[in-house]
């Protein structure tokens, strides 16, 4: 396996505040972004059609995207190309599909012999909160059995808090940026999150790893987890953001979320196994061990 050529940082020049203090000003910022959302807007993160309910229509139509909102009653919440020429996909809050498919197919001109309405899909509200419910039990789940297997893995408490804080801030660091960025809260995204706590416990045990349990001084084997890590990580991140790119490019909207959510998340992983789970090693190793 080839590694990026990491230079050995100079943790020695920082204390171990001055490490933590980045990352937990940014946990800060973006626990502060999401409790403003949920006093503002009634939830943390926008809702996708999954969980909000709402009707989604794909059209094969010549009008121009910009003009398909106005052969509406209703103003579309979104209306995103598929790729395909002249197939859009446009979705609204009501869940009155047939309403919205007779106006669209009365409102938008037609692409040659072909149906404007290609298809229509509909969640209830009702459904839509169910789902929510549903996927938060599952992230939920999946946080609680992962925090379970690092406290059972390392049978000592900080450096498994260290993992477990870290992996928290991983998830809410892209939640916050979702919000301010009007990426929607949906199915896919949620599969994107629930990636998440794998790659950053994949980093974050790697460290604790090497540190704990391998022969060695602490920079030593922290320069060499990082190493491992750091390249397992970089060549993610760009994976993400090709697949994020292309996705934008040809129209697959749900795909491209999924890999700036991924990209945002890995990103804030590095900061967060290399700057505050490290500082909390460091202080275990080093203070806590003799106090």
């Amino acid at each position: 396996m080839a590694y990026f050529d990491v230079p050995e940082i100079e943790y020695t020049r920082y204390s171990n505040r001055q490490l933590a203090a980045v990352p937990l000003v940014v946990l800060a910022v973006a626990l502060l972004v999401l409790s403003g959302s949920f006093l503002v807007y009634g939830t943390p993160v926008p809702l996708g059609m999954d969980f909000a309910g709402g009707t989604e229509l794909t059209v094969q139509t010549t009008t121009p995207a910009d003009e398909i909102p106005s052969a509406f009653d209703e103003q579309p919440e979104s209306v995103t190309g598929t790729g395909s020429e002249n197939q859009y996909i446009v979705q609204f809050s009501s869940t009155d599909s047939q309403a919205l498919g007779d106006q669209a197919e009365e409102g938008l001109n037609s692409d040659g012999d072909s149906e404007v309405v290609q298809a229509v899909s509909s969640t209830s509200a009702s459904f839509g909160q169910q789902s929510q419910q549903t996927a938060m039990l599952g992230i939920a789940i999946a946080f609680v059995g992962m925090s379970a297997i690092v406290f059972l893995l390392f049978r000592t408490f900080v450096p498994s808090i260290a993992v477990v804080i870290s992996a928290f801030s991983d998830l809410v660091i892209p939640l916050a940026f979702m919000r301010l960025a009007g990426i929607p809260l949906s199915l896919g995204t949620v599969a994107g999150l629930l990636m998440l706590i794998g790659y950053s416990v994949d980093s974050d045990i790697l460290l604790n790893n090497h540190v704990l349990r391998r022969s060695g001084s602490f920079y030593e084997s922290t320069h060499r987890a990082m190493r491992t890590g750091v390249t397992m990580t970089v060549t993610s991140m760009a994976a993400m953001l090709v697949m994020a790119i292309s996705a934008y490019i040809f129209g697959i909207g749900l795909l491209a979320s999924i890999g700036i959510i991924l990209f945002v998340g890995l990103a804030a992983d590095l900061m967060n196994t290399y700057m505050l789970n490290l500082s909390l090693l460091r202080w275990y190793k080093f203070e806590g061990v003799r106090s």
